[in-house]
């Protein structure tokens, strides 16, 4: 009896390391299968594969609009509540009364934070890459009102044209008579504006992680899986890279508001493991996004406002340039083109608007011209790659759900 009962434990025994072999060889197979896949998708890109991938974009986005319209249909209740609305609002943007000048400043603030928030969105969510729209737009208007404030003594500048050209005022002013804080007030709202649409983009991290917790499911991407690898190294973690997530993690996890503020309100390249976080631990959707929001569109937007104004204020512009003519050899002739495009820019804002101006490019305008043609087609190129990878991924599921079946 006791050799038969030995008998039946090695049995057992056996077969449970022949399970637990199996199943660590399927799950093996199943994340080098995932490798494989995923090292498929990324080749899936216009300068290796053009057609193939105008083809899957093209497929994708009719997916999208198709997903979207039935999403719509759903919520038709809401929709049409949103169209009467905007039928509402457009009577009263056509029909003539004095309420029009009240109608054209408020569609001129819409527009005006829409343009902002929109660039913020596009600078943090990406679809891929983001668009550094402060470095592109928001820090040169910055800087363009700096410069201008300091020339004019005064930021009531004209409007019209302002924003879209700046020239001084008529008004005499006394020299050094700008404060600090009257030309952060001129750019607070468009500053604030694009903070909280990088606080917006913040959020598709946090839903994706929050909806993968909930369901159980595992998302194919690839910031969640260095997440949950992350968690699986935490306490080996060697490297300072690694060690910066872990301590971002534990800062949002152990803290909570205010741990996502602090994150929130510094330049974070790290922030979106702050939102794969959030969703992870289903932190509150507003706990989370109040304190994005927050930091980002106020604190942290209030410091990259301060650095860019400070940087162009007069005094540090003039020795900048004098340090830049101080090179030898070459200083001279380094210097000659920034002095060409702030004298032309002093000449502009002198002039009035219904005056000639006199022309002439500078090679400094143009490069940066180009500098934000070229990131913006780079952005357009790269969510046309990201959703013919999607369209990919789409396959792929479906070819594996295929292969279950059988």
């Amino acid at each position: 009896m006791a050799e038969n009962g030995t008998d039946c434990d090695q049995r057992r025994i056996r077969m449970s390391k022949e399970q637990h072999n199996g199943s660590f060889t399927d799950s093996s197979m199943l994340s080098e299968r995932k490798r494989r896949e995923r090292e498929e998708r990324l080749n899936i890109v216009l300068w290796k594969k053009p057609l193939v991938t105008l083809q899957y974009f093209c497929l994708e986005t009719l997916i999208n609009l198709k997903e979207w319209t039935i999403k719509l249909w759903r919520r038709r209740g809401a929709l049409v509540c949103v169209l009467l609305a905007l039928a509402v609002l457009t009577a009263m943007y056509y029909i003539e009364g004095t309420h029009q000048q009240y109608v054209r400043y408020m569609e001129k603030k819409f527009f005006w934070c829409a343009y902002w928030v929109g660039l913020g969105i596009l600078s943090s969510v990406g679809l891929g890459t983001g668009l550094h729209t402060f470095l592109l737009y928001l820090g040169p208007h910055i800087a363009s009102v700096t410069l201008a404030a300091y020339e004019c003594n005064s930021v009531n500048f004209p409007e019209p044209p302002y924003p879209d050209q700046i020239i001084c005022p008529d008004e005499e002013t006394t020299e050094g008579s700008i404060s600090l804080w009257a030309i952060i007030s001129k750019v607070r709202l468009e500053a604030c504006m694009w903070g909280a649409g990088t606080a917006i983009g913040e959020l598709p991290p946090y839903f994706m992680a929050r909806a993968a917790r909930l369901s159980g499911a595992e998302p194919d991407d690839e910031e969640y899986q260095e997440f949950e690898e992350m968690l699986e190294h935490a306490e080996t973690a060697q490297d300072f890279a690694s060690r910066a997530k872990v301590a971002v993690q534990n800062l949002v996890q152990r803290v909570g508001f205010f741990g996502i503020l602090a994150c929130a309100s510094i330049p974070n390249p790290l922030f979106d493991l702050a939102g794969i976080t959030c969703g992870h631990f289903l932190v509150p959707f507003w706990t989370f996004f109040g304190a994005t929001l927050i930091g980002k569109a106020v604190i942290k937007m209030h410091i990259q406002k301060l650095f860019v104004i400070i940087t162009f204020s007069k005094h540090i512009v003039e020795q900048m340039v004098a340090l830049i003519g101080a090179i030898p050899s070459i200083g001279p002739s380094l210097q000659k083109p920034f002095q060409e495009y702030l004298e032309a820019q002093r000449i502009k804002l002198h002039h009035k608007s219904d005056s000639a101006v006199p022309q002439g490019e500078n090679w400094l305008s143009w490069i940066f011209e180009k500098l934000v043609i070229v990131m913006v087609c780079y952005f357009i190129l790269s969510i046309i790659n990201s959703m013919a990878q999607s369209y990919a991924k789409r396959l792929q599921q479906k070819m594996y759900s295929e292969e279950k079946t059988k």
